[in-house]
């Protein structure tokens, strides 16, 4: 059978039985009469993958009609199961001598000795078998093959329309509950649906009604998606990014692989559109690379499923984001990763939750998701493969597990802590309007960590005392140019605005290390988070803290403007940067511009070389800030996105408070006011600890002003500061069971 004679009759035959008014099961068993007759096979049959995971026949023309719904196979099971299993077609002359046969009696199928089977694909995955068999012993011709292949998408539709399987439909999908696991990135859970970030276009569209017009539509999209690749290659943010333009490197070869596209044609000439034949090639390349055991030709199937959803997409023309349309009211968007941009686009619009493929701990995902207060789950493993638009799932970002498809179990324990989280949130907004007093009576400021526009009405829906720190960065980060001075002026007014009257403190640009801004040429560097980045840059690149400073001073008109260096190694740096300030504040009013009424200019403790030139620095400063994060980190050498040191050197540890005391009494000493910006201020037991050091401001999370105001209240301040005392001389591990001992003996919440 030739594959016009065959394939493209059987095929427009099929589009006009798809068009009938019928029920999928009638639709089924017209189709397996259709393609026996065409193909002049004595047994056509459809199996599917049903309930349990278990392969099912759902409509026959030749076997036993009794056997329909009645035989199962498992995965693996017979002849079926394994084309099943290994997503290949399986082409026999003697059925019965195959190794892997199973005899089903109620069948009747031992009249019949040549077989043919092959997968049903449905985005990757297999979601059935279609066979035919005779009587005589022969091999089927490769184009009777390559028929069968083609008809089997529009059996995977008619599949995925009836309900027998999920549209897009694997069979991991199908046997019910699964739970997953990746790495907590931001805490929180979210209970909802799947939207794919690039959602995929499912082709609806089969049946080609003329094979030229569709092989001239491929052959555009090619061209409009291989000059999509060129423009991406010469934008400025993947000049210098290597890991991002060697990805779009491979999209190149890809799409300019000539097997690729001649396979792609082929499909065409045998009678399916321009989609369907990209859908097709997919489909078969996929089920080969994902089982290959070498890890890159597993990675580059990421690639691929994204450059033929691209080229599906120049087809279709649909949207290229699921950011542009609307979401459900409880979203939870899965992605291979995303940029802070793409992620900011979705805020405040039903999103409930982040899960990645990729995503690191301190990425700019991360701190956009940890802005906008949503659960972040990280490195789940191919969960894309076996996901798809509307699945129910439950994320959980304490514990990075998520679950797909959950059972009653699971979410009736989710929804019990959603109620629980909600009277929780409750308890929180009653305290809002009370100032955080400690029951002896210490007065402790709680401010906010904040970094977008986002983030200002949480001042006033948590009560906090106004932002103690302000990571200007993110605005640099989310855009894919280096803003202009005009915009970042119109930022920080803005800011300012939002603000009122509580102050905002401004942290400098800290770029370089694991932020690097991709329109700004950064030399690759062994180990960037200790490299040339932050404050150390204002030697070589000035104009780039001259005018953000510039931006700020004349942003904050007449207002108060409080300004914070970060990782400052030495007084030195410090002394460069004021001088700069200084300038520019000559600038403005040489020019006429309005100056603040206040200026202060703080800086970032938070690398230990700095611990020794404290009463250097603190003379010269009008405040201080902490930044524990990364003090821990560099005190102890200890890289915190690495799961393998996650919990090792404890916040807690002797070392740590020790050093922070020593901030706590320098800036006492020199009566500089202090402020500490980790997450161990938005942690109630780290809060607690750092009060009983002496610390009495703290910035931390939104989301943390509630716990731990609700700490501060129920604190006997005094009596935790003899407690500290009296054990941090004389500890050489965590003091965290003794703290946790004094809040249990004290019904103190942490």
């Amino acid at each position: 059978m030739s594959p016009d004679s065959g394939s493209r009759l059987l095929l427009r035959r099929l589009r006009a039985l798809m068009a009938e008014p019928l029920d999928e099961q009638a639709r089924l068993d017209r189709v397996v009469v259709l393609i026996a007759n065409t193909m002049v096979a004595e047994v056509c049959s459809v199996y599917a993958v049903a309930e349990g995971g278990r392969l099912e026949l759902f409509a026959t023309q030749g076997l036993n009609p009794e056997a329909v719904h009645q035989t199962r196979l498992k995965m693996g099971e017979g002849l079926v199961g394994v084309i099943a299993t290994t997503a290949e077609a399986l082409n026999l002359s003697e059925a019965r001598t195959h190794p892997s046969f199973a005899y089903r009696p109620e069948t009747g199928e031992e009249a019949y000795h040549s077989f043919l089977g092959v997968p049903i694909l449905h985005t990757g995955h297999t979601i059935g078998v279609l066979v035919v068999q005779n009587r005589t012993k022969r091999i089927y011709e490769q184009e009777e093959v390559e028929a069968l292949e083609t008809i089997s998408m529009v059996i995977a539709e008619i599949l995925a329309a009836r309900g027998a399987v999920g549209a897009a439909t694997s069979v991991e999908r199908v046997t019910g509950a699964r739970r997953l696991e990746g790495v907590s990135i931001v805490a929180g859970f979210g209970i909802g649906h799947v939207v794919l970030h690039e959602p995929r276009v499912h082709v609806t569209n089969l049946i080609a009604d003329n094979a030229d017009i569709e092989v001239k539509r491929l052959e555009s999209a090619l061209g409009e998606l291989r000059n999509s690749i060129d423009q991406m290659l010469e934008r400025a943010d993947f000049l210098h990014a290597s890991e991002h333009r060697e990805v779009i490197e491979a999209y190149r070869m890809f799409a300019h692989d000539r097997g690729w596209v001649a396979r792609m044609k082929e499909a065409v000439n045998a009678g399916l559109t321009a989609e369907a034949a990209v859908e097709r090639v997919l489909n078969e390349t996929r089920t080969r690379l994902v089982r290959a055991s070498n890890p890159y030709v597993r990675d580059r199937l990421h690639d691929l499923d994204d450059l033929a959803n691209r080229l599906l997409r120049h087809l279709t023309g649909a949207a290229m984001t699921a950011s542009r349309d609307e979401l459900p009211r409880d979203a939870i968007v899965f992605a291979h990763n995303i940029g802070p941009a793409d992620l900011l686009d979705y805020a405040g619009r039903n999103l409930r939750g982040l899960v990645l493929e990729e995503g690191a701990l301190n990425g700019h995902a991360a701190i956009v998701a940890r802005a906008l207060g949503i659960p972040f789950i990280g490195r789940v493993e191919d969960v894309l493969a076996i996901v798809d638009d509307g699945n129910a799932v439950i994320i959980d970002g304490e514990t990075g597990e998520v679950f797909l498809h959950p059972g009653a179990d699971i979410k009736k324990i989710y929804k019990k802590k959603a109620r629980a989280a909600r009277r929780q949130q409750a308890s929180y907004d009653k305290l809002r309007a009370l100032p955080a007093i400690s029951k002896d009576g210490t007065e402790i400021a709680l401010q906010l960590n904040a970094g977008l526009l986002v983030d200002l009405p949480h001042i006033k829906s948590t009560g906090a005392d106004g932002v103690g720190l302000f990571r200007t960065e993110l605005q640099f980060m989310v855009a894919s140019k280096l803003p202009r001075m005009s915009e970042q002026m119109d930022f920080y007014r803005a800011v300012f605005d939002a603000a009122g009257s509580k102050g905002v403190v401004f942290r400098t640009l800290d770029i370089g290390g694991d932020k690097a801004l991709p329109y700004l040429h950064m030399d690759n560097e062994e180990n960037p988070a200790l490299g040339w980045r932050s404050i150390r840059m204002i030697d070589t690149r000035p104009a780039l803290l001259r005018m953000q400073v510039r931006a700020l001073l004349r942003a904050a008109g007449r207002r108060e403007l409080q300004l914070m260096f970060p990782f400052l190694t030495e007084v030195a740096e410090f002394v460069r940067a004021r001088e700069l300030v200084d300038i520019e504040i000559l600038h403005l009013r040489k020019h006429g511009h309005d100056s603040p009424e206040t200026i202060k200019i703080g800086a970032l403790i938070e690398v230990p070389s700095i611990l020794w030139q404290l009463d250097e620095l603190m003379p010269l400063t009008d405040f201080v800030s902490v930044g524990s994060n990364d003090l821990h980190q560099h005190l102890f050498a200890c890289d915190r996105t690495n799961p393998r040191l996650s919990g090792r050197y404890d916040m807690f540890s002797p070392v740590m408070l020790k050093t922070l005391r020593h901030i706590v009494r320098k800036a006492a000493e020199h009566k500089t006011p202090l402020t500490l910006c980790g997450e161990m201020a938005g942690d109630p037991l780290g809060a607690m600890a750092l009060l009983g050091l002496g610390f009495r401001t703290l910035s931390m999370a939104a989301t943390s002003v509630g716990p731990v105001k609700t700490m501060v209240l129920a604190l006997d301040v005094e009596a935790v500061e003899n407690l500290v005392a009296s054990n941090i001389d004389n500890m050489t591990s965590s003091l965290r069971p003794v703290l946790e001992d004094f809040a249990r003996r004290n019904d103190i919440p942490v």
